[in-house]
């Protein structure tokens, strides 16, 4: 491809950078989203799905068939191309650099690697008005607060309609975090970012700071804010609340940040960890005590045997409590499905024969 397919080699006429967030339910809100978007769209899209580390290595071929832009996953340092969608890599965060792309393996956000918030902060710090953001069906707040950053450095941002959404939280987020925000149905998102992609950007703005985050993580000893009183979910150290943000974000030393709804999910998670590991102590402990116990009855010490037995009753009851209490928790929030290999359509927007290219 030659310069002008090239955002860093040339003077955008439109905004030209598309970031796009997604997670629960939001497989099928994205193949309607890429299903009517032409084959020259002059912009590049970036997409992180909320995945499962270990999952979700067939989402670019699920979304490469879904309309006529190429899709694949993202490659550390590739140059951003016009007509062309980057995936996010599972278990990696997707940011943006001045013509290229960035693929790290930083502390997670909200929970999540990949995250919305720092690929739409990292846009809106390089491309600032070139820049569009588009939510799509997702529990919790990921991405608002880079909803936010991209409106404030002059881009523009778009959310699907939380009425249709199949999970309206990340949504509604957006919305209640900007000013300007447009909500739309999945497919008429398509026509949203090709008007957008061919309107002139306008002047640029302060990105206001967030952007680089991520990547200046280390730059500081402790995190700004104030002490919270509480601990990382993920690592375990302490919490500051950034209060000048809003919402308010929690952030730890290692540079893991959370939203309020983030971290009572994060918490919900960590304690139901620590459950686990208490039952599993606690049925080791009703074997050991009953090998005791039999141990004392070969020796014909009754005595203890019956001290030892006693022990794996009660070890054993609250083994019962403790199932019971884990296995009856209902999750706060939830990640997107696992995307199938081979399943979903073929390409959208009536490509037919296959006459036309990508």
């Amino acid at each position: 491809m030659d310069a002008a397919g090239d955002p860093a080699k040339t003077t955008a006429s439109g905004r030209d950078i598309v970031v796009v967030a997604a997670s629960a339910g939001g497989i099928e809100a994205l193949q309607a989203v890429l299903a009517p978007l032409p084959p020259d769209l002059p912009a590049s899209l970036l997409v992180v799905l909320h995945i499962p580390p270990t999952g979700g290595r067939a989402l670019p071929k699920i979304l490469d068939r879904a309309g006529w832009l190429r899709s694949a996953a993202a490659v550390d340092g590739e140059p951003l191309r016009h007509g062309r969608v980057y995936v996010a890599p599972p278990d990696r965060h997707l940011l943006v650099r001045e013509g290229g792309v960035h693929v790290d393996h930083g502390p997670k956000q909200h929970g999540h690697r990949p995250a919305a918030d720092p690929l739409f902060q990292s846009a809106a710090s390089v491309y600032g008005p070139r820049v569009i953001g588009v939510v799509l069906s997702g529990m919790l707040d990921d991405g608002a607060t880079g909803c936010a950053a991209v409106e404030r450095a002059g881009g523009v941002v778009a959310v699907q309609d939380p009425a249709e959404s199949a999970y309206d939280g990340m949504p509604r987020a957006a919305l209640a975090a900007t000013e300007h925000a447009v909500p739309l149905r999945a497919a008429d998102l398509a026509a949203f970012i090709t008007e957008q992609s061919r309107r002139p950007p306008g002047a640029a703005r302060a990105p206001g700071g967030a952007g680089t985050r991520l990547e200046q993580r280390a730059a500081a000893m402790d995190p700004p804010g104030t002490w919270s009183g509480m601990t990382c979910p993920e690592c375990g150290g302490p919490l500051n609340m950034r209060s000048g943000d809003l919402p308010p974000r929690y952030e730890c030393r290692v540079g893991h940040i959370w939203s309020a709804a983030s971290l009572l999910d994060g918490q919900a998670d960590a304690v139901e960890r620590a459950l686990w590991v208490a039952v599993l102590r606690l049925e080791e402990r009703v074997r050991m005590s009953e090998r005791m116990a039999a141990g004392a009855e070969e020796r014909g010490h009754r005595r203890s045997a019956e001290v030892f037995r006693a022990s794996a009753r009660e070890s054993g009851e609250a083994v019962k409590t403790l199932r019971h209490l884990v296995e009856g928790a209902a999750p706060v929030g939830g990640e997107a499905e696992e995307p199938e290999g081979g399943d979903g359509p073929g390409r959208g927007g009536g490509r037919g024969s296959g006459t036309a290219s990508r």
